[in-house]
């Protein structure tokens, strides 16, 4: 079965440990959930919005990132299958990786496979992984493959040499892209559609109305999504209290935070750390 981005899927709706193939389109909101998703394209890559930029993912190589950071496919080449795999990130904390490598992770970066010598390997182990799910074979000799697969690109890592695409960036971009891309760069910021309207060019309803003919949110519900996204990503890697967290995000009141917390994700944001933060030290006082 080959799969293609569900717009109606709940946000943060996990996977789980999987391995497929999809088909790129071009996604009207981003997706997001907390798992490692590795991709491997093997004739042409896609284009990411991916933290208010535009990233060129290439083929043929081994690709992976921490998926709780808001991702959409904005741009591809061909509409040839990929391969998708996604991870638990309690699993991948549970690797217990060199920390020069999950900083990098952690801190949102994409991290693609530097050797081309690995691209036929990989993709015979991409075909191999998918062929294991499809027939129903047991998944955990896949997920042992997957774990020795990240470990040798992990301990072959080399800060700076090695290739973190994250910081590449393309230009081009539509009105609705721009206004992503705001919202992703100033979120934190106390931000108001006033304030994206005017930083576009565009009248405050009338880009809150495009944004919402493309992304099928809209702009504060796209915005507290952002901030919510990144609450999660901090609560899962620092012990920062909740409420210094909160004014970090852009919230003005730690109630607004605590309620747009719960609507978005269902759980609060104590209960979120304290399920998921496996690999930390217990969290400082919370007030």
């Amino acid at each position: 079965m080959i799969r293609r981005f569900d717009e109606k899927r709940s946000v943060f709706k996990p996977y789980g440990f999987s391995c497929e193939m999809w088909v790129p389109n071009l996604m009207h909101r981003p997706d997001r959930h907390n798992e490692i998703e590795i991709n491997f394209f093997p004739e042409e890559g896609i284009t990411y919005l991916f933290q208010g930029r535009k990233i060129k993912i290439p083929a043929n190589r081994f690709t992976l990132f921490w998926a709780l950071t808001p991702h959409q496919i904005v741009g591809f080449e061909t509409r040839l299958p990929y391969y998708v795999c996604t991870v638990p990130f309690s699993v991948f904390l549970e690797w217990k990786l060199p920390a020069s490598f999950v900083e990098k992770i952690l801190n949102g970066e994409i991290i693609s496979e530097a050797n081309p010598i690995y691209s036929s390997v990989d993709e015979a182990n991409f075909k191999r992984w998918f062929a294991d799910f499809k027939e129903r074979k047991n998944p955990n000799i896949a997920l042992l493959e997957v774990q020795g697969r990240v470990n040798r690109m992990a301990y072959e890592f080399i800060p700076g040499t090695s290739k973190s695409i994250a910081t590449s960036q393309i230009h081009e971009a539509n009105l609705v892209e721009k206004i992503a891309m705001f919202i992703a760069q100033n979120y934190t910021e106390p931000i108001r559609v006033s304030d994206i309207g005017k930083a576009i060019g565009l009248h405050p309803d009338h880009a809150n109305t495009i944004f919402k003919k493309t992304f099928g949110t809209t702009l504060s519900e796209y915005i507290a999504e952002e901030r919510i996204s990144h609450a999660q990503r901090v609560l899962l890697t620092s012990d920062l209290p909740i409420t210094q967290l909160a004014f970090n995000c852009g919230f003005q009141s730690i109630s607004r935070f605590n309620a747009t917390f719960l609507k978005i994700t269902g759980s609060t944001p104590r209960d979120f750390r304290k399920s998921n933060s496996l690999f930390l030290s217990p969290p400082l006082s919370e007030v």
